[in-house]
């Protein structure tokens, strides 16, 4: 996670991070991202049934029940285990989290635990009531999902008035005092709207908005041919940075992140070398900090059965499950081959990743984007859309990549994207 209004405007310097040590347990929510010792936010989706059936839903929800997920009871241990291995922050997710009635008993043991609490939520099914509890139970954070204005949203989402019911819930939460914001998804069939979401944000007084990249998993490996090319992503993450200046200089508070592209985070670098050389250096240093991808590191995901997995889009994945070990116990296991990639990746890399000069700000990237598309946890990320010369990899080896013999590549695709 980038945080591109932070960082791009200055409102966040290195010495913020340092006035706390950079340890996880006393870093404030917007520092997190440059602790040193990396514990892991977790997701957790903790049921999969959805109200809605969105296009590129990771975690392929429905609205039907789904057997055998964790109890009122294991979700009140599992939350225990986690306060005891100092996970700081817990986002409840799904499927539609509202859709569970026993969400407000766990929110409120995760806070008595003195874990973050975070929802993400449609929103469709945020009434006043709902908004009430939302506040009581202590939720830091509401991200409710936006794919578009009015009928976009409505087609992608797959329910015709979503996007209304989607604005009175945010609305709900405005005025029951609660810190809400957008969760924007972005590809071909929506980048277009990408102008509207700022200016819904200024409409509605809506504090943040996190911009995701397109993850292959779930639904949304199905949507990989409307993913963005290289170009299109570079305008796209030009547009943000200018609508953070923008907000910036108007002095309108408003903070914006981009997530799951970190080829964000050395672009980021490159535009200040560019436009403002002197806040480069400082910057360089936090995104470093920030270490780029997390999966497996300072990011989990446990799904609505227990299975513990590098990040929410990883879910063909597992490293085991909560109900036979302790979270921390499975996290901390390196016997596990993906888990000893991930958490040692950095000389491992293949191809353009393995010889980018910004290693130490993106950390390869998605990997499981890499991976669902070569089947190879250490190839390339398609997603990356810097350059060979950016990158330093320009007339070298590294830029060439040829995936294993055995390797499940899509058979729709095959070359990387980002020698654009």
């Amino acid at each position: 996670m980038l945080g591109v209004t932070r960082l791009l405007c200055g409102t966040a310097t290195p010495g913020d991070a340092l006035r706390y040590g950079r340890q996880t347990s006393q870093m404030p929510a917007h520092l997190l991202h440059y602790s040193q010792d990396k514990k892991p936010i977790v997701v957790w989706n903790f049921t999969r049934r959805c109200n809605l059936r969105c296009m590129h839903c990771y975690a392929d929800s429905r609205d039907q029940d789904y057997e055998g997920e964790l109890t009122t009871q294991e979700g009140l241990a599992l939350i225990d285990d986690l306060a005891s291995f100092g996970v700081p922050t817990l986002l409840f997710s799904g499927g539609e989290p509202l859709m569970r009635p026993d969400l407000w008993e766990l929110a409120a043991h995760a806070r008595g635990r003195g874990i973050r609490t975070v929802l993400s939520t449609n929103g469709v099914l945020i009434d006043a009531a709902a908004a009430a509890k939302i506040q009581e139970r202590g939720f830091s954070y509401v991200g409710v999902s936006i794919d578009g204005i009015g009928e976009r949203h409505d087609r992608i989402r797959g329910k015709q008035g979503a996007f209304d019911e989607a604005i009175r819930g945010i609305r709900h939460c405005r005025q029951a005092g609660i810190r809400v914001g957008l969760r924007f998804t972005i590809h071909k069939l929506n980048s277009d709207q990408l102008g509207d979401i700022f200016r819904l944000m200024e409409d509605e007084d809506i504090p943040r908005l996190c911009v995701y990249h397109l993850a292959y998993a779930g639904r949304g490996n199905r949507m990989q041919r409307t993913d963005l090319e290289p170009a299109e992503t570079r305008r796209v993450v030009d547009m943000i940075f200018e609508a953070a200046k923008d907000f910036h200089a108007r002095g309108i508070e408003k903070d914006i992140l981009t997530v799951d592209n970190h080829t964000d985070n050395p672009y980021l670098y490159l535009t200040l070398l560019r436009d403002d050389p002197a806040r480069a250096e400082e910057v360089r240093q936090m995104l470093e900090w920030n270490g780029g991808n997390q999966s497996g590191i300072a990011i989990a995901c446990i799904d609505n059965l227990g299975h513990v997995h590098p990040d929410q889009f990883s879910w063909h994945y597992s490293f085991g499950n909560v109900r036979d070990r302790k979270f921390g116990d499975i996290w901390t296991d390196r016997s596990d081959p993906v888990m000893d990639i991930l958490k040692d990746r950095y000389d491992r890399l293949k191809g353009r990743c393995g010889g980018c000069r910004f290693k130490p700000m993106c950390n390869g990237n998605l990997r499981v984007r890499a991976e669902r598309y070569w089947g190879d946890w250490l190839a390339p990320d398609p997603g990356c859309y810097l350059t060979d010369e950016e990158i330093g990899v320009a007339g070298t080896p590294w830029q060439n990549y040829e995936p294993p013999a055995d390797a499940e590549v899509l058979d729709n695709l095959t070359a990387p994207r980002c020698t654009d």
